[in-house]
């Protein structure tokens, strides 16, 4: 019993996914509710404008494509915005999800952390927390399609962000709980980039 305790310790402390939390009212409260998101990356990575808003697409575009929830607007500054200044409005956002990356440089590549929180636009009440971190480095050859992309959208300076960035949102983003959409969310989903 003492071995597979130390196995599993030792095997969550290689995990890139440091902790992830659910409300346990999300499928009562928020299912139904908190689809329309918007995503806001604060404070910028490695205090670099561009790759903080090659961040806050990466993120945009992995929850539209991989979760349930429409993305409808990315913020990116070194200030964070309030809640209520993002909620509603023509996009009809009903909740924001925070990313707070950290990068450092190590190496060829980087140190990075990064906390994240979905929080309901009704109260404010986080429905959904994570944190991840790792070593990435800044060339990864599984990844140079989507750099290359990312490059040619935001210039050349944030080519050693993207792999770390996608190595580190996708895990953590995996964790979000998935809402339920309407047959017209639906519908709309497939207009989101």
């Amino acid at each position: 019993m003492k071995r597979l305790l130390f196995l599993l310790l030792g095997l969550s402390s290689c995990s890139i996914v440091k902790a992830a939390h659910v409300r346990d009212d999300w499928a009562q409260v928020d299912q139904k509710a908190v689809r329309r998101l918007a995503v806001v990356v604060q404070p910028l990575p490695d205090g670099n404008q561009k790759a903080g808003d090659a961040f806050a697409r990466i993120a945009r575009r992995y929850v539209n494509q991989k979760r349930d929830f429409l993305v409808k607007k990315e913020v990116v500054q070194a200030e964070a915005p309030k809640l209520a200044e993002l909620c509603g409005g023509e996009d009809a956002i009903e909740g924001v999800l925070f990313l707070k990356p950290a990068f450092k440089p190590a190496g060829s590549g980087f140190e990075a952390e990064l906390s994240g929180a979905l929080a309901r636009c009704t109260d404010g009440r986080e429905a959904w927390t994570g944190q991840a971190a790792g070593s990435f480095p800044s060339k990864d050859p599984g990844l140079v399609e989507v750099t290359t992309i990312y490059v040619q959208e935001f210039g050349v300076e944030v080519e050693r962000y993207v792999p770390p960035a996608l190595n580190l949102l996708r895990p953590l983003l995996d964790t979000l709980p998935q809402p339920i959409l309407t047959e017209a969310d639906v519908d709309e989903k497939l207009t989101l980039d």
